[in-house]
This record gives structure tokens, sequence and C-alpha cells, in this order.
């Protein structure tokens, strides 16, 4: 007889034994095939709840960015309604102007506050602000008591 091998009727891997279609060791686990789905579908449900949990941020962050967005526009639609007010005098950063509605429509700015008047402003009151360095707006809660209202 000779050294060869005979054919046992099983191919013998000839590759890299990580790339082995089976176990090249007898101490190797076995890996049967219902094992190798459990962990395929396992691995498959940790990797949906990962993304819907990294969707459901990035949807969050979307609704709080609208948000923001809304935010800032309607700051820039008020400022621009000021800054088309009436106003009889030059308006300077840092001072507060008090802005009034006539009856038959149109705002104008006046240097009085609502507690300079007399008898009471002559028109509607709408509310105080300041003109910041920027040309926006600031709301004045309390105009009698903020400095640099009087001018």
């Amino acid at each position: 007889m000779s050294d060869e091998k005979k054919y046992s009727g099983k191919t013998l891997h000839r590759g890299a034994a990580s790339q082995s279609p089976y176990p090249l060791s007898r101490l190797a686990p076995e890996m049967p095939l219902v094992d190798m789905a459990r962990e395929i579908e396992t691995a498959g449900r940790f990797i949906d709840t990962r993304v819907s949990a990294q969707l459901k941020l990035i949807s969050e962050q979307i609704k709080q960015l609208q948000e923001q967005a809304r935010e800032v526009l309607e700051v820039a639609r008020r400022d621009q309604q000021l800054h088309r007010a009436e106003c009889r005098f030059k308006r300077l950063p840092g001072k507060i102007y008090h802005l009034y509605a006539r009856p038959q429509g149109g705002l104008y700015f006046s240097l009085l506050a609502p507690g300079d008047w007399r008898e009471g402003p002559p028109h509607e009151y709408r509310g105080s602000y300041r003109l910041e360095n920027d040309m926006s707006w600031t709301p004045v809660e309390d105009p009698d008591t903020s400095p640099g209202c009087t001018d």
C-alpha cells in the first residue's frame, strides 16, 4: 500500500480555517442550522430596535427645529411690523419706544409710556419695545419701571 490517503467520500477543505464551511477541529462547537437562524433573528431584532430608537430621536429633533423655525419667523414678522409703524422721530438703538394703535388702523411709536399721559393714552396701547443694535425689537414688560424709558 502507498502512503496516499484514500478517498473516503468527503472533500477536505484546503482554505483558511475561518472560511471553512464546517468545523475543522473536533473541539469546535457545532452550529446547527436552527441555532444559526435563531442568532440571525435575534441580531435582526436588536438592529431594528436600535434603528427605531435613532429614527425616533431624529424625528424629535426635527420637530424641535421646526418649532424653533416657527418662533424665528414669528419674531421676524413682528420686527418687520414694528419697523413699518409710523414714527416721527429718529429711532436709536438702546432706547425704548411705546407702540399705540389708532382706531381707524395703523400703528405708531411714541416716546411717552402709558403712565406718562395725564388722562391716559389717546389710543390703544400695544406694548413697549427696545430697539436693539441689530435692529431687532425686544418687548419690555413694564415700561414705567424699565431703565431708559424717559428721554
